[in-house]
Parts: structure tokens; sequence; C-alpha cells
């Protein structure tokens, strides 16, 4: 654009080529020499603002389209030029040369080597960079509602009769970075009549609907609760737990692709001979990192077991696919002899701080005692659950809803799951269950000879639905000694007196034999809405932690 000083017929070819190599007025070739003849920018025979009347912008356009025509001056079009009036050419000026140092007479000519579109920059393009450009900076930056909503004095709205009407409130913005100006749209819908945004950072009362459901009127309103706060302190311990190799060298540094290996459980001695009550062979359980995509998982590893039949891997599969709010993933298996002896591992999903069914509810030997001690038929009348010991009937619905809809899915996809057991269902928070260890079984106990090992599921199945009933009668007696042949009578006594109906009859429905094949979906009816129930709590726990979450979000923003 410098040097634009001699005659336009002589010239305007030369904007033509510039403009036709780039959209941008700046963004020159290097290597163009700089003209030294300058005409004053007021005086009347200057032809700079006469090549710049093709950039003058139709006020009947109604879509911006920076790569129009208009934006680019064409040669052979003379007429336009002298249809540009002197008050257009002054307003242009005006806009185009905003800056202060270009406002005063000392700006009426140029330097060699200077641009007029980058006001003071050199000859040759800033050469900016994308980050620089406007729409990733207005992505970067927090954005501002009072601003971005409320068109401001630099944006420029464009109509076009020959085009479709715009969106209410589209704008076109003009933004100039390191020389070179963006068009662009702004596609933020206009606020009402009357709006006004806060210049200040607020903290907006509590949700009514949250607030209404506290427990405590004095509980802190503008920050986490505590008892959410320390549970998510401990998972996070738990996660980055470490372990002194030198203290246990008996945990390898790395198995296959994992890292950082950290037992959950207490290591077996090496000369255990007592195997697992669950598989029948020993196994240890880890909290490890993967270094393919940096995650923790839970490796579950059996011991001494060599796996001569890969057939299995089919199964393995399946259970990969399944996904479920309530089922541990299996994520994959592989086998390795790191650990000094053939050893088969399992990879799932780690769920920090999570605890067994067993250790929470079965842990206290004086329930058994008084399970086991009770004078059976001498009582006056229902005994109260908070004099007996046992569990508040909607937190045992609660597991059942859980593992029946767990139950359902894994039963869906044709697999069993034969880990019904306090042993291997997890508990993290207060109610919330997740079915471990799955798909172990079909490894362990998968028959090559078998021409389709699945036709046995339906009978694994059915032995899921009894392991289900035996989980929630001992949760209703509180005691494992409850599910006991010789104690079964006694335990459903102790339902009938202090349970609902429908809970005894599932019960009953699900330890008593069938002469057809039972399916999970039978006890749908007896459970009705209790699910209803069960859907609203878990609905209203979100609500709680939303709200915690915002409180966290606010504290974080104003920092």
């Amino acid at each position: 654009m410098n040097g634009f000083g001699s005659p336009a017929e002589a010239n305007y070819p030369r904007m033509q080529r510039m403009t036709n190599s780039s959209s941008s007025p700046s963004l020159l070739n290097d290597s163009a020499k700089p003209y030294t003849g300058h005409d004053p920018l007021g005086s009347p025979a200057s032809t700079l603002f006469n090549d710049f009347g093709g950039l003058s912008i139709s006020q009947r356009r109604k879509t911006p389209n920076p790569t129009a025509s208009e934006f680019i001056p064409k040669g052979g079009s003379t007429s336009r030029l002298s249809n540009m009036s002197q008050s257009n050419i002054s307003a242009f000026s005006q806009a185009l040369f905003s800056h202060p140092s270009m406002a005063g007479p000392a700006a009426a000519g140029l330097a060699p080597g200077m641009s007029l579109s980058a006001g003071s920059s050199p000859l040759h393009s800033p050469k900016i960079t994308p980050h620089t450009s406007p729409a990733p900076r207005r992505r970067s930056h927090t954005p501002n509602p009072a601003t971005y909503m409320v068109p401001s004095s630099a944006s420029t709205p464009v109509t076009n009769s020959a085009s479709q009407p715009p969106s209410a409130g589209q704008v076109i913005q003009k933004e100039t970075v390191g020389g070179t100006t963006y068009f662009y749209t702004d596609t933020t819908p206009a606020p009402l009549t009357g709006m006004v945004f806060p210049n200040y950072h607020i903290y907006p009362p509590t949700a009514p609907h949250v607030a209404y459901m506290q427990p405590k009127a004095n509980a802190p309103s503008f920050f986490m609760a505590d008892e959410l706060r320390q549970e998510l302190i401990n998972r996070h311990l738990i996660t980055m737990a470490q372990i002194d190799q030198a203290d246990i060298p008996s945990v390898p540094a790395e198995v296959d692709s994992y890292h950082s290996l950290f037992p959950l459980e207490p290591l077996p001695p090496p000369n255990r001979i007592h195997k697992s009550s669950n598989f029948g062979y020993i196994t240890s359980c880890y909290k490890a990192v993967n270094g393919k995509d940096d995650l923790t998982y839970c490796l579950r590893r059996v011991h001494g077991f060599r796996l001569v039949n890969t057939k299995c891997m089919s199964l393995v599969d399946t259970w990969k696919k399944i996904q479920h709010s309530n089922i541990v993933t299996l994520r994959e298996m592989f086998t390795t002899k790191v650990f000094g002896e053939h050893s088969l591992v399992f990879a799932y999903d780690f769920h920090a701080g999570a605890e067994t069914m067993m250790s929470r509810h079965f842990n206290d030997p004086s329930a058994d005692a008084y399970f086991t001690k009770r004078k059976w038929g001498q009582h006056d009348g229902p005994l109260p659950r908070q004099h007996a010991g046992l569990l508040p009937e909607s937190l045992i619905w609660a597991y059942i809803v859980q593992l029946s809809s767990a139950l359902r899915t894994i039963h869906t996809a044709g697999l069993a799951c034969r880990v019904m057991d306090p042993t291997k269902i997890l508990i993290t928070g207060k109610t919330r269950l997740h079915v471990n260890c799955v798909g172990i079984f079909d490894v362990l106990t998968y028959d090559g000879s078998q021409s389709n090992p699945v036709a046995v599921m339906p009978q694994y199945q059915q032995a899921d639905l009894i392991s289900l009933g035996k989980v929630v009668l001992a949760l209703s007696c509180n005691s494992l000694a409850g599910i006991q042949r010789e104690n079964l009578q006694k335990a459903m006594e102790l339902v009938n007196i202090n349970y609902s109906s429908d809970l005894k009859n599932l019960i009953l429905y699900l330890l008593t034999d069938q002469n057809r094949l039972r399916s999970v979906n039978d006890i749908m009816p007896m459970i009705g809405a209790r699910f209803y129930t069960q859907l609203d709590a878990a609905q209203m726990r979100n609500d709680v932690i939303e709200e915690d979450l915002a409180k966290v979000s606010q504290i974080y923003y104003v920092w």
C-alpha cells in the first residue's frame, strides 16, 4: 500500500495484484520495495482514497460476507472511484486512521517503509500466529455478557436485499490485530431490552429445591459439605498412594503395561496353601497405572494359573462391552510370569475408597451372636428395629434395585454374574453398589471340549437369582448366619416380624425352586413403586452435588 503517490492509472494494477495475493492489505511480500514519493493524505490530489473507494460497503447487504467482491477492489471499474463523495472519504479516513498518532497534521505524510493499515508497524507482514487472531482469543478469554451480548461501537451492521435476512442479534464485528483487520459475525443473541449484567463477582444463594432438603439449617452455605469434601480427599489420597519398593520387594515395578503397583489387600504369604473360597485359587489385588493412557486400574491376580485355551477370550470380549453403573467394568485380561510363576491378571476399573459389603455390614461378631442366641417364638409382638440392630428396609430395597439392575444387564448379554457374594460387591459412598470380579469364573472354569460353552449360561443365571436371594436374606438378618440351611426358618421369621410382606415374598421367590426357568424381570412387580423412590433419591443427590460443585467453581473463579 505504501508508495501510491503516482497517478491511479499506473498504480491500480499493482494494488490489484497485491489484493489478489492476500486478503489483508498489510500482508504484503517482504521483498516489496518501499516507495518514497507520497502525497499528503489530506490533499485532494491524493489518489489513495480513490483507490480505497472500491472498498465501500453497500448499506443494503443483510448477510455479511468478508470474501465478497465489495471487500476487494477490482480494475476496469473507474466509475466506482468517481462516485465516492468527499463526505464518505472523510468518514472512511476518520474510521481508518483512528489512532491518535494518525489524527494530527503530522500524520499527513507517512515515512518510507510504513504501512497504512498497521499504523506504526513496519512494511513487512507482522506474521501473526493463529493463537493471536480474534476468534481463538475470544474462545480463550472469559466472556463478559455485558460486552458480547450488546453490540459495541465497533459493530457494523451490514444489510443486503439480495440475501436472506439474518437472525436476530447478528452483527458484524471488526477487530484489528497486528495490522490485520478481521471481520466476523457475532451470532450471540441480543439481550432483552433493559437487561443488566453485574460487573462484579457474586455468590448467588442456594437453589430452593436444594436448600429445603438440607438436613441442617446451619450448614455452610458458601463451601462444599465437609462430608463430601473429606470423601473426595480420601479418594484422591488412595488413588495417588505408592509403596516403597525396598520395603515390599515381592511387588514388581511393572506388570505388562502397568506400573506403580500398590497392594489393596494384605498380600498372601509365599508359602500359603489355603486357596480362595470363591475362585479356588490364591488371589491378590493391586492398584496400578496403565502406561498407555495414564489411568488407574485395579488388577486382580490369580496365582499359579496357566491359560491353556485361548477360546475363552470370546467371553472376555463380551464382558468388556458391558457398561453399567453397578458393574465394575472388565478392561482386559493377560498372562504374566513377572511374579515368578504363571499368573492370570484381570484389569478392572478402579473405584477409590470402595469397601466390600462384607466389611460394611457383616463385620460385627455381635450381630451373629444376637441372631444365633435369640429364643425364637418368645416375643411379645414385633421388636423395634433399632433394638434388633437391623438395617432399614429402604436401604435393603436400594440394594435390591441396584443388584437386580446389574443382573438384568448381564443376563441380557447372554452371560452370568457368578460372583453375587458379599465379598465381591463393592460399596462406594453411602449406598452405591458395584458388582466386582465379573468374568473370572468364565475363564477359570472354561471347558474347551464343549461345542457351545454359552449353552450352560441359563443354569448359571438361575444360580445368580438364588445368590441374590441369599444376599437379600443376609442383609435382612444383618448376619451371614441367617443364610445357613439350619437357620433359614428362623431367618424368615425374623424377616416376617420386622419387614414388609413384599420383601418376604421376594426372598421366598428367589430361594424357592421353581418348575420353570425364572428371570430377573419377574421380581420387578415385587419392587413396584420403590423403583421410583430410588430414582427420585438419585436425582436429589445429583442436585446436591451440582450445588456443591457450583460453590467450589465460584471460589476458584474469584481466586
